[in-house]
């Protein structure tokens, strides 16, 4: 497939980029920082551009099988560029016709979990209540997913941890897993490439957690 990154240089958008080399994808890496860019290859082409600008951003998803982005903030400070760097996002995929988009979110913003513990209930409550202005920001985010034209996928991992890819994790369409405190990034990036082209992901929220 052809397939543009945004948010390449961050933690799972870094590993998606890498990934999706190694399974034998072209990928087009969206930067602000060529230089933060850490992965290499021939199928690799790198643009940097104004994430602030739909219209820069067109060249780089025009002709594209899919899209996903690792674009979020890194702490409260940063809280609104989610809701605004992906709208500049969609709105150049809506100029150029295409669909396909899989963006990273947390998993705060979708539904409770069944059967949740007590102690996991508290802690939600807590984090979010701390990180609110973060979470308000992906909220936002899929609310402007929502009313495109895209075919969004939302992926919602709990705290996120640096560790090899596995490939063996909970994935709940619509829902949260029960107990899902981690993930590893490089997994979030595994599951953010593997509902592309699962069509019962298509304008739903995905969680997904050890």
């Amino acid at each position: 497939m052809k397939l543009t990154v945004f948010g390449a240089t961050g933690g799972v958008g870094g590993e998606i980029v890498r990934q999706a080399l190694t399974a034998g994808h072209e990928v087009t890496a969206v930067v602000r920082d060529p230089a933060r860019l850490g992965a290499t290859g021939e199928a690799l082409e790198v643009v940097r551009a104004d994430l602030t600008d739909p219209e820069s951003l067109r060249a780089a998803v025009t002709g594209r099988d899919a899209v996903l982005s690792g674009l979020g903030a890194r702490k409260k400070a940063d809280a609104g560029i989610a809701a605004a760097l992906t709208r500049s996002v969609v709105h150049a995929m809506e100029a150029e016709g295409v669909r396909r988009l899989v963006v990273v979110s947390a998993a705060p913003v979708g539904p409770p979990a069944e059967r949740q513990p007590a102690v996991d209930r508290i802690t939600v409550a807590l984090v979010s209540k701390i990180l609110k202005p973060v979470y308000d920001d992906l909220r936002a985010m899929e609310a402007g997913l929502a009313g495109s034209a895209t075919d969004w996928t939302s992926v919602r991992p709990p705290r996120l941890q640096d560790k090899p890819v596995t490939g063996v994790y909970r994935k709940v369409v619509g829902g949260t897993p029960a107990s899902g405190r981690f993930i590893g990034r490089a997994d979030v990036a595994h599951a953010m490439l593997s509902v592309i082209d699962d069509l019962s992901t298509v304008k739903q929220g995905v969680g997904v957690a050890y």
